[in-house]
């Protein structure tokens, strides 16, 4: 089979993966041999990529991964040969410690991450194991369905840490694949909130995009919004905007942030937090970790029911690296996705 694969930590302008053959995978006890056709392009990829998250190497990256099952491996019976299934970020874990067996496999110690401890979707095959694949609603295409199975499920998780209620305000922080799906999700389980999206200065396609998708204000990150926030997600890769998010929380107000790792070159913005401006008066800082079962089995139908039709922009296996070059550079409009078959 065709993959890409990371065998070195590099800056992503260097364009460090490589096409390759592989042997295509066989599915042990209890996985499904899935056949890729699209796999979606995620910031999480630039954080193994660029060594802010260590994956096992060389790795085949990859998480947000549609497909449909060519081979059953033994005592594997959910699906059947032919049925579409998408893969999410977690790939398996342990199912047996406290975290699992309360529902929680996203802190389970074994963990493992798909496109980071298991070989992803960037190739024409991967193996998963069956309890870890879910059904893809018939409403989406291949190339639609793919963010949401990361950008979109651990979004709508982000979301549901921010304990929003209706009539308050929600500032999104960053504007790109998970946050034009949650503030769709926002606006439609709560048809009074009004949110506010914070971008780079000078996006103005992002904004634009906020404001056609519901987005009640737009401006850059360090504005100041109409009004207070009550919750906030933060999206992305820098410190910055955690600083500016808690300057713009209300008393008592949350701000979630959903990114496994921030790069080192903009942690010194945190000197800046100061306690009486930044934490004072009951703000809470809650952070994302991963992503469970029950995020994905409930999001998808969801996000068919709304319904959430990700804006996509497809590129060939083989463009990879100049899909992740791109996302780097925050021109991206909604989610990138490549498509295998």
């Amino acid at each position: 089979m065709k993959a890409q694969i990371l065998k070195h930590i590099a800056p992503i302008d260097k364009k460090p993966l490589e096409l390759v053959d592989l042997p295509t995978p066989q599915p042990k006890p209890g996985e499904i041999l899935v056949k890729v056709a699209a796999c979606g392009v995620c910031h999480t990829e630039l954080d193994e990529i660029e060594g802010r998250l260590q994956p096992k190497l060389p790795v085949i990256l990859g998480h947000e991964i549609v497909g449909r099952v060519e081979k059953p491996g033994p005592g594997a019976t959910r699906f059947s040969i032919g049925d579409r299934v998408g893969i999410a970020w977690i790939h398996s874990a342990c199912g047996k410690c406290h975290f699992c067996r309360s529902g929680r496999e996203n802190l389970c110690p074994d963990f493992q991450g798909t496109g980071c401890q298991a070989d992803g979707g960037y190739a024409q095959y991967t193996v998963v194991p069956e309890d870890f694949a879910y059904p893809v609603p018939a409403r989406f295409t291949d190339a639609q369905a793919a963010p949401l199975l990361c950008a979109g499920a651990i979004g709508y998780r982000a979301l549901r840490l921010s304990t929003l209620a209706d009539g308050q305000v929600l500032g999104l922080f960053g504007f790109g694949a998970s946050a034009h799906i949650v503030i769709q999700i926002a606006k439609y389980k709560y048809p009074k909130v009004r949110v506010f999206v914070f971008t780079r200065p000078g996006q103005k396609e992002h904004q634009e995009l906020a404001r056609k998708l519901g987005a009640d204000w737009t401006g850059a990150t360090g504005e100041t919004p109409p009004a207070k926030l009550d919750c906030a997600v933060d999206f992305t890769p820098a410190w910055s905007p955690i600083v500016a998010a808690l300057k713009a929380l209300d008393k008592g107000g949350r701000l979630v942030i959903n990114a496994i790792r921030k790069e080192e070159t903009d942690k010194d913005s945190l000197l800046e937090l100061d306690y009486s401006e930044h934490l004072w008066c009951e703000k809470e800082i809650k952070s994302v970790a991963n992503i469970t079962r029950q995020d994905s089995l409930e999001f998808l139908p969801l996000a068919a029911e709304i319904p959430i039709i990700p804006d996509v922009q497809e590129f060939k296996l083989e463009e990879a690296n100049e899909a992740l070059v791109l996302l780097k550079k925050g021109k991206i409009q909604g989610a990138a996705v490549l498509r295998i078959d």
